[in-house]
């Protein structure tokens, strides 16, 4: 669901094989350890938080979990601008007023949304931004994308 989306990126460490050292809490709290990384987290990263008292793997095997996961700690959504696919009628409307922007303005607007990710706001205001973000980079990354010629 998440492999067309920029600010999405998933990795696996064996720390059998590739041990990670230092001051991290790889693997702190036994098996599987799910982190987040981001600009605000840093290199350390922050862990996963569990919302049930079904085991970690159990939870997140559970899809509307994982995807609640990976759009609140990757600030991002399942919106996709070319086709529209996913996207809820703030989304729409955001995409309609920023589509016609230029390349700059995306682009300072980018900057500006990022500076507010590591600042403390609610949930509904922090899934707002992800969304924003999300968008923004799809804009920015079509903008740039070469165009076929006819």
């Amino acid at each position: 669901m998440f492999g067309n989306n920029s600010l999405v990126k998933f990795g696996d460490v064996n720390l059998a094989e590739a041990p990670v050292g230092g001051p991290y809490q790889a693997g702190a709290g036994g098996w599987p350890t799910v982190r987040y990384f981001n600009s605000a987290t840093g290199v350390g990263g922050q862990p996963y938080t569990k919302k049930t008292n079904e085991a970690m793997c159990t939870e997140l095997g559970n899809d509307k979990y994982m995807n609640e996961y990976i759009t609140e700690a990757g600030a991002t959504s399942l919106c996709d601008v070319a086709t529209g696919g996913e996207c809820n009628d703030k989304e729409n409307d955001f995409i309609s007023k920023w589509r016609a922007k230029s390349s700059e303005e995306i682009a300072g607007q980018l900057t500006r949304l990022r500076g507010m990710l590591g600042s403390s706001m609610k949930p509904e205001l922090k899934s707002w931004l992800g969304q924003r973000l999300n968008v923004l980079t799809q804009l920015q990354l079509a903008a740039s994308s070469p165009k076929e010629e006819l």
